[in-house]
C-alpha cells in the first residue's frame, strides 16, 4: 500500500474558532482523502462535516458519518449529559479507509470528553500525527506552545503547526523556534470563501508531501518520546 493510502492524520487547534474545519476541508481536499468528526456538539446549525461536505463537494461515502451527534453546541462532554448520554472514549476508533483519513477533533487538545478523558488522551492512544492549527493573532504564541508542550509530554507525534489568518512573520518564527515545530504553511482568510477559493489557496500555502511523508511521520514520533 503506498503512504497516501496508509496517512492518518488527525486535525487539532489551540482554541475553538480559529478556522480548523475550513483548514480540514482544504486537507482533505488536497489529499483527495475522506473527512470523520468524530464527534460534533450542535446539530441544529450547519454541522462541521456538512460545512467539509460543501468546501469540498465530496461524494457523501467520502465524509463519514459521525460517532456521536449531540443537541447542543457545548463541550461534548456537557452536551452528552443534557442529551442523557455519556461518550464511551475507549470505543472511539480510527476508521479504515482507502484513501486519507482526516480526522478533526472538537476545539482545542484539553476539550473533555467525558469526565475522566480529554481529546489528548484519545490522540495519544491513536497515536496518528496531528496537525495543529493556530491563529495568527495576538495570544497565539502562549497558546502554541502550551500545546505543542502537552502533545509532547504524551507522545503524541505532531507533524507541524498550520497557521490560519494574516501573515504575522515574527510570531510564525517565534513559535517554529521556541516550540522546535515544523510549519506546514499559513492559510489566509478567504473572503469569498468558496471550494474553489480554498482549493487554491491550499495548493498555493501547503505542500501535500509534507502531510504523506511516513518517513517525516516517524521522526517526529521518536522525536516525541525521546
Amino acid at each position: 500500500m503506498t503512504a497516501q493510502k496508509l496517512a492518518k492524520i488527525v486535525v487539532t487547534g489551540t482554541d475553538t474558532g480559529i478556522g480548523k474545519t475550513v483548514f480540514a476541508a482544504g486537507l482533505t481536499a488536497l489529499l483527495d482523502g475522506v473527512y470523520w468528526k468524530p464527534v460534533q456538539s450542535g446539530i441544529e446549525e450547519e454541522t462541521d462535516s456538512e460545512i467539509v461536505a460543501r468546501l469540498t463537494g465530496l461524494a457523501p461515502e467520502r465524509v463519514l458519518a459521525e460517532a456521536w451527534r449531540l443537541k447542543e453546541p457545548l463541550s461534548p462532554h456537557r452536551a452528552a449529559e443534557r442529551d442523557g448520554v455519556e461518550i464511551d472514549a475507549d470505543a472511539l476508533a480510527l476508521p479504515a479507509a482507502a484513501r486519507p483519513l482526516i480526522v478533526e477533533g472538537a476545539g482545542g487538545l484539553m476539550v473533555p470528553i467525558n469526565r475522566r478523558t480529554l481529546y489528548i488522551d484519545v490522540f495519544a492512544r491513536w497515536s496518528a500525527p496531528v496537525v495543529l492549527c493556530a491563529r495568527t493573532g495576538l495570544g497565539t504564541i502562549n497558546h502554541t506552545l502550551l500545546s505543542i508542550e502537552a502533545l509532547r509530554a504524551r507522545s503524541v507525534p505532531l507533524l507541524g503547526v498550520a497557521f490560519i489568518g494574516d501573515e504575522m512573520a515574527d510570531t510564525q518564527r517565534t513559535i517554529a523556534e521556541m516550540g522546535n515545530v515544523r510549519v506546514l504553511g499559513r492559510l489566509p482568510r478567504l473572503a469569498p470563501l468558496t471550494p474553489e477559493t480554498l482549493a487554491e489557496a491550499m495548493r498555493t500555502h501547503f505542500n501535500a508531501a509534507d502531510f504523506l511523508e511516513g518517513r517525516f511521520f516517524e521522526a517526529q514520533l521518536f522525536e516525541a518520546k525521546s
